[in-house]
């Protein structure tokens, strides 16, 4: 009865253990994990994909336009009663020429292939085509986008964890060196003022903690926002801040390479082209039409069969169509005047690309090179600030310094990694805007 009674327990605790560790799960993820997922979690790829799919079939439908349709079309019709027609010849029994026939049944298997439309669906085709491509390209740039955010997320994410660890490495110096100095108060080598003034700083320190512990479960949260993952999950980027240099390009030569693989601006090109495609099948309006045509009846009675009868009977029919519109109101010039203007306004959007691009490229171009020199200053005050510790602490061993001093000294250290950290994680941002802006998938 007693193991019976602790299994209930155990069973019935289990949910709740389980329920607590889901909500204080955690994810550890590298950069290329991240982004990774967030292109499969991604709503707005998903949008974008539907719509290139939604492209794919307007093309097929337009590829079809050329192929020719065949239908079955079957009916019936109820008649009101006639008087019969016919001739009454003596000794022979009534022809009837026109019978009454109230119920008329019908079928037909109908043909229709348009041969010749004087470029009119080969323009509609390539039209679609454009579409198709101008939609691959509009994902390549949403995954682009996602890229660079993401990359963004999780490097604020690295920063906003340094920066905890900072402060709370800080506060627990000035806990130390509050118990210190408490110590010295006691046996009257320091004013209470001096305590007073370690206890604030202490106590500014812990709210800078707190703004920067809110402000990490900000950024993790928009993180696992990205990823796909649920809000209270715990990222954990398993970041690499030092990376190899990297040759750069002059300005002229990325803004050239930006030309060429910003999918965007192919995809600005992709619609010039599919303005063209529209003016040319409105312009192919104006032009004749010949088709073809065929069908096979099947009816009771067939008004094809002289005279009509009561029974069902069989006729075909095959016939050549030649169709032009002479006028329309000024429908087609409308349509076509509107495909120009379409083309002439994506022109001008496609010019302004350009132009941005480049000051864009620059820009991005220049935030690498200050990056980098950021990099090369914070190294250097780390590199003081070990020193002025080592210093700091000797100087204190001989009595000369002061216990605010080391702290002041260890802070500062403390203070100068977190630059460094914090210059580096913008060094790998500004290298991701850039490749962004060339049209790299660089992270």
């Amino acid at each position: 009865m007693r193991r019976l009674t602790i299994l209930l327990i155990g069973v019935l605790w289990m949910p709740a253990s389980v329920l607590a560790q889901g909500t204080s799960a955690s994810l550890r993820l590298t950069l290329d994990e991240a982004v990774s997922r967030a292109q499969q979690a991604s709503h707005r790829v998903g949008e974008l994909r539907a719509r290139e799919d939604g492209a794919r079939a307007v093309r097929a439908g337009r590829q079809a336009a050329d192929l020719p349709q065949v239908s079955v079309q079957a009916g019936y019709t109820r008649t009101n009663h006639v008087d019969e027609f016919g001739i009454a010849m003596p000794n022979k029994p009534f022809q009837a020429i026109y019978p009454d026939i109230p119920n008329n049944y019908r079928a037909r298997l109908d043909l229709q292939w348009p041969i010749y439309t004087f470029g009119r669906t080969a323009a509609l085709e390539r039209l679609a085509q454009a579409e198709l491509e101008a939609s691959g390209k509009d994902i390549e740039s949403a995954r682009a986008d996602l890229t660079l955010e993401v990359t963004r997320a999780f490097w604020a994410v690295v920063t906003a964890g340094e920066s905890v660890r900072v402060l709370e490495e800080s506060l627990k110096r000035m806990d130390a060196a509050v118990l210190d100095m408490q110590n010295r108060l006691k046996v009257g080598l320091i004013p209470p003022n001096d305590v007073l003034s370690m206890q604030a700083q202490r106590s500014r320190q812990q709210m800078l903690l707190i703004q920067a512990r809110n402000q990490r479960d900000v950024v993790v949260a928009d993180l696992a926002r990205l990823v796909g993952a649920p809000p209270d999950t715990r990222v954990e980027p398993a970041a690499v801040l030092e990376q190899a240099p990297v040759p750069q390009a002059t300005v002229d030569a990325l803004v050239a390479e930006a030309r060429q693989a910003r999918p965007e601006r192919q995809a600005l090109v992709k619609r010039v082209a599919e303005a063209g495609e529209r003016r040319q099948a409105a312009e192919a309006n104006t032009r004749p039409v010949i088709a073809v045509g065929a069908g096979l009846d099947y009816a009771r009675p067939n008004p094809r069969i002289f005279p009509r009868i009561a029974d069902w009977r069989t006729s075909w029919d095959a016939s050549i169509n030649f169709s032009w519109l002479l006028w329309d109101g000024g429908r087609v010039k409308a349509d076509i005047a509107d495909a120009a203007a379409g083309a002439r306004a994506l022109g001008e959007r496609l010019a302004e690309f350009d132009r941005v691009l480049e000051v864009e490229v620059r820009q991005r171009w220049l935030d690498v090179q200050s990056a980098r020199a950021a990099i090369d200053a914070a190294t250097d005050a780390v590199t003081a600030a070990t020193e002025a510790r080592r210093v700091v602490n000797e100087r204190y061993q001989t009595g000369v310094a002061t216990s605010t001093d080391v702290l002041d000294a260890q802070v500062a250290l403390l203070q100068a990694e977190l630059d460094r950290t914090q210059a580096q994680a913008t060094s790998r941002l500004a290298d991701a805007r850039l490749a962004r802006a060339v049209g790299k998938q660089g992270r």
